[in-house]
């Protein structure tokens, strides 16, 4: 049941918390440094050899290795001080990125780097998700949620943007020199600002990686609820389309690298601005009720680009599309209520995973797509597989909401088919009825 002082949890009730304005500054360093360099490389790669597949796995070189980090790695989090897990994981990323500096590196050497930077990033994001419920609780979690995706889609305006012009005016070496600085800061941000606690896990790891992959695809696709928040995530592989084919979009609008920032940063900007309210003013129990609906129209509204609207319009819908995209800060936070804190880290590893790397392979295959019909027919294609998928996403989540909040007390640890550690939605929402069996959540990145 939420409190009236939870639910006048305040942005200002978050930033006033210190590990969180660390964890935060982290986040901001870690999305701006990306997606800079990022887009600079898709750009790049989309100048030198004029293939929208290529361009496409260039932007999906940053998305695929979650399928192995986040599905091998993640769970270390959980094992291990979620502290130290993250800052390895910069520390790391940044020598990685170092390397995509050394003068005249091929293309497909910059990629490779690139896929070996992404695989640090499922177990860094895992022990972020998995540690901000330890720093911030009830209403002032969702707000930090709220938070940080906004900063994410920030970042993502921002450096989007940059990243073309960086590319348009000085080159893409600046961008990677300024994305290995970023982890360094940031390294050096999360073990300053943010204290020591011990691994969430008391047993030791002992089991192989097939056991814990197992165990983790148990725990989240066991539980009916918990699978339905996951897929709901999992739509914006979907709904993002139009990035991973920004650069051959823009040119058959006949724009060039500046463009292909803008139609990237459309996408983002508008759930940048609804999110604060979305947060703030809508309540947990009508968030939820909202999350199938608006997973709905994030994905209709793209396929009014079958019509091939000029570029303004084309920016217009993006932003429109990412709007109802606030979506997943109820599913988030629905998910993290649910999952226990001994294996947080590795649900959370499970679900971005699902997400990045859903991402990658749809990019691949509409920028393969996109060199035999247009574009904006790829996207509206896309959008159109998008709405009947939250279609029955939506009407299942409605068979079990209804039944939110009216049997916590009937819940145990013996109900089948239910995850033994499994928690219910105790303070978001409510467990579903015991009747039923057993995640964005993001993306992230």
């Amino acid at each position: 049941m939420q409190t009236g002082a939870a639910r006048r949890a305040t942005f200002t009730d978050v930033f006033a918390v210190r590990e969180f304005r660390a964890l935060w500054t982290s986040n901001v360093l870690s999305v701006l440094g990306d997606r800079l360099a990022l887009v600079a490389l898709t750009i790049l790669v989309y100048d030198r050899t004029r293939s929208p597949l290529l361009a496409a796995i260039a932007y999906a070189g940053g998305y695929v290795p979650w399928i192995i980090g986040g599905l091998i790695f993640s769970h270390i989090a959980d094992h291990r001080p979620r502290r130290a897990v993250m800052v390895t994981c910069d520390v790391v990323r940044m020598l990685l990125v170092a390397g995509m500096l050394v003068p005249r590196v091929p293309v497909t050497a910059l990629v490779g780097l690139l896929f070996a930077t992404t695989m640090f990033a499922p177990p860094f994001e895992a022990a972020r998700s998995a540690i901000l419920p330890d720093i911030l609780d009830g209403e002032k979690y969702v707000m930090g949620v709220a938070v940080i995706q906004t900063t994410f889609r920030t970042g993502i305006v921002l450096g989007a943007v940059a990243g073309g012009v960086a590319v348009a005016f000085v080159g893409p070496r600046p961008a990677l020199a300024i994305d290995a600085g970023t982890f360094a800061v940031s390294a050096m941000v999360v073990w300053l600002g943010i204290r020591r606690r011990p691994a969430a896990a008391r047993k030791p790891d002992a089991q192989g990686p097939v056991a814990q992959i197992r165990g983790g695809v148990s725990l989240v696709f066991g539980d009916r609820s918990l699978r339905t928040l996951v897929l709901f995530g999992w739509l914006v592989a979907l709904y993002e389309i139009p990035e991973g084919i920004a650069a051959p979009y823009a040119a058959s609008l006949r724009g060039g690298a500046v463009m292909t920032g803008l139609l990237i940063a459309s996408g983002q900007a508008g759930a940048m601005l609804l999110t604060p309210y979305f947060s703030r003013q809508v309540g947990p129990r009508r968030r939820l009720r909202l999350m199938g609906p608006m997973a709905v129209l994030t994905c209709a509204v793209l396929v009014v680009t079958v019509l091939r609207p000029g570029a303004y319009a084309s920016m217009a819908i993006f932003a429109i599309s990412g709007t109802f995209g606030v979506y997943q800060l109820a599913a988030n936070a629905a998910f993290v209520a649910r999952v226990p804190n001994e294996r947080r880290s590795q649900a959370f590893g499970l679900a971005n995973a699902g997400v990045v790397v859903g991402q990658g392979v749809f990019f691949i295959l509409a920028g393969a797509a996109a060199q035999r019909v247009s574009p904006a027919l790829v996207i509206a294609a896309g959008g159109g597989v998008g709405t009947l998928a939250a279609l029955v996403l939506a009407v299942r989540w409605r068979q079990i909401s209804p039944a939110l909040g009216r049997h916590s007390a009937k819940r145990t640890s013996g109900s089948p088919g239910r995850a033994p550690s499994a928690r219910p939605l105790v303070r978001l929402a409510a467990p579903v009825p015991e009747s039923r069996p057993h995640p964005v959540h993001a993306r992230s990145r």
